[in-house]
């Protein structure tokens, strides 16, 4: 009997739609990627959503500074989240700053990924004394807190954008390297990767075309949670003052700059900010969580 080309297709398809049932049977999981994608959609179209450029100087007035939530501005306009102490609307500024924030946490993250990933897999692969040195100089960091070394080598570089991201990268390379080389310790020795040696296949084909594709599951999970840690990261450099400057501020940032009014009654201009950095990470958290049950079933709760 043949087989038609739609049961081929059929066939074909069902791993991804698998994957995306299994995802899908967790309605807590499917409210947190529709919360992270409607952030992810107002973070690229700030620029056309927000009701002002909140850091061009030429649109700001001090006439509207610390404005309450749905106050009027001196022009007529409505500040629906308030404003801060520069007179910026806050929901304009809350826009902005989640891409910032996404930017620092997805590119420091998949820099980070792709550098722990080359190194881990390649220890597993290799072994020896190359294998102990990268895992000694893997346990030395990862003692070490995230905080404090994000701490040492912001003060080492300065502030600004690509100064953080190089701190991020620094402090979470290591995760990743340990994950990637734990799994690739388990597919190290399969019948797959004795095959392709065996047949004599160059070393870079079997790490790419083999080793690096079986290993990444593990490392989507984990590069999820690291993603919202670096964003949490972020933020916490920034509300002490040594993360980005006033110029590209995120909501670390923002938090930090209404801290000063809390105990006069301003709250909104911390509290709205603090909100979105909230939801964010919670999102990121909750998509990261069902990912590693579907990804490895035995660790579903």
């Amino acid at each position: 009997m043949t087989t038609s080309p739609l049961s081929t297709q059929l066939v074909d398809e069902t791993p991804w739609r698998q994957f995306v049932r299994d995802f899908m049977q967790s309605r807590i999981a499917v409210c947190g990627l529709a919360l992270l994608l409607m952030v992810l959609l107002l973070a690229l179209f700030a620029p056309w959503i927000a009701p002002q450029n909140p850091y061009d100087l030429s649109k700001l007035d001090l006439m509207d500074s610390k404005l309450a939530p749905g106050s009027k501005s001196m022009m007529g306009s409505i500040f629906l989240l308030g404003t801060d102490g520069m007179g910026r609307d806050m929901l304009s500024a809350i826009l902005y700053g989640l891409r910032v924030s996404l930017l620092v946490g997805v590119v420091s993250g998949v820099i980070a990924l792709a550098i722990g990933a080359s190194l881990g897999v390649s220890a597993a692969f290799f072994g020896g004394r190359y294998e102990q040195i990268l895992m000694r100089i893997v346990d030395i960091q990862l003692g070490f807190p995230a905080i404090l070394v994000a701490l040492i080598l912001i003060a080492v570089l300065g502030s600004g954008v690509e100064k953080v991201i190089i701190a991020l990268i620094t402090v979470q390379w290591a995760y990743y390297a340990r994950t990637a080389r734990s799994a690739a310790l388990v597919e190290r020795n399969k019948e797959y990767m004795e095959a392709a040696r065996g047949l004599g296949l160059p070393t870079w084909r079997v790490l790419l075309k083999h080793l690096i594709p079986n290993t990444l599951p593990p490392l989507i999970v984990v590069g999820t949670v690291q993603v919202a840690h670096a964003i949490a990261l972020e933020a916490t450099l920034s509300f002490l003052g040594l993360g980005l400057p006033i110029t590209e501020p995120s909501l670390g940032l923002l938090i930090s700059n209404g801290y000063e009014f809390m105990l006069s009654g301003k709250y909104w201009i911390s509290v709205y900010p603090g909100v979105a950095l909230l939801l964010t990470i919670v999102a990121i958290n909750l998509v990261g969580d069902q990912l590693r049950d579907v990804l490895n079933p035995r660790l579903a709760r």
